[in-house]
């Protein structure tokens, strides 16, 4: 059954209705990674993993615990004749090609959204380098996902987030857009349409051809947009659960805060406040793509146990 059929989960804290949305929560790329990387640590109990396998600390000490043990790029150089997990957030060819130089097994949890999308930025690369084309990626600067667009592109692709980020791009060539999978559909349109007022700006008219503007946002996090703004308005506080990095957490919290002003972020359940239960009803717990439902679950636990701290309940 899929998270988006399941039934919330709830529970009463005295007075105070909990629910913890069951849409939230790893997405499917996160959990074939993790369960790629507890098949390996289940036979061989260790296993590298290139980075961060989830942007979430509780997550990966689980998983530490477990025998995994995350490296960077500076330490696969060093490696030899071992196991690499790729993340499901891809990684770029030059990775690729030290694995082969260093005899190492890939164990590769690129999530297929990610892969695809790799590929049509290498396409659309290739196809227009004679062309004078630029192709730009709105997405986090850094990110490891992005880092791997950037790398199908021989480094040449341009990253932007903010409005000022676009002081990059000569707006009287070609622009060819891509999203990170994981970014907000709002903040996509709302550079697509920066993007084109710049073009019409220095061009004085705009071509079908000046703006190539490629959807590429993961369905499966974009729909989460308007199911949290349903979830965060029918509660009197939201807590919003995720690891400090996720980007994707930022993001949807960020809905979240919009939709609801009492909604706070916690990344353990030790940074909730019980002062957050003072005349409330209900009370929902949803998190982002890369948040564990057991973590949700120990936020709502951690709740139970605040009940008589909290005055008047």
């Amino acid at each position: 059954m899929s998270n988006e059929h399941k039934p919330a989960i709830e529970s009463y804290l005295c007075k105070v209705k909990i629910t913890i949305d069951q849409a939230s929560g790893f997405c499917f790329g996160v959990v074939y990674a993790i369960e790629m990387a507890e098949d390996e640590l289940n036979r061989t109990g260790t296993l590298y993993c290139l980075g961060d396998i989830v942007h979430n600390n509780m997550e990966i000490e689980r998983l530490k615990n477990k025998g995994l043990v995350i490296i960077n790029h500076e330490d696969l150089k060093r490696l030899h004749n071992c196991k690499v997990l790729i993340r499901a957030h891809g990684e770029p060819p030059s990775t690729y090609k030290s694995a082969v130089e260093n005899n190492i097994e890939l164990i590769d949890a690129s999530c297929p959204v990610v892969l695809k999308l790799q590929n049509r930025v290498k396409n659309s690369f290739e196809e227009t380098e004679d062309e004078n084309a630029q192709v730009v990626i709105y997405g986090q600067e850094g990110h490891a996902e992005v880092n791997g667009l950037v790398g199908q592109t021989k480094g040449k692709a341009i990253v932007v987030l903010k409005e000022e980020d676009l002081e990059s791009v000569d707006f009287t060539r070609p622009v060819h857009l891509f999203s990170q999978t994981t970014k907000s559909t709002s903040g996509f349109e709302n550079m697509r349409q920066l993007i084109e007022q710049r073009i019409l700006k220095a061009k004085g008219s705009i071509e079908e051809d000046d703006l190539i503007s490629n959807d590429t946002l993961c369905r499966q996090v974009s729909n989460r947009e308007p199911h949290l703004r349903r979830f965060a308005a029918s509660h009197d506080v939201i807590i919003f659960v995720s690891g400090k990095k996720s980007s994707n957490g930022k993001a949807l919290y960020g809905v979240c805060k919009e939709t609801n002003p009492r909604s706070y972020f916690v990344s353990s359940v030790e940074e909730v406040e019980p002062q957050w239960l003072t005349n409330v009803s209900t009370l929902g717990i949803c998190g982002a793509t890369s948040t564990p439902m057991w973590l949700m679950e120990d936020v709502a636990t951690k709740l139970q146990l605040l009940q008589s701290e909290v005055p008047g309940q």
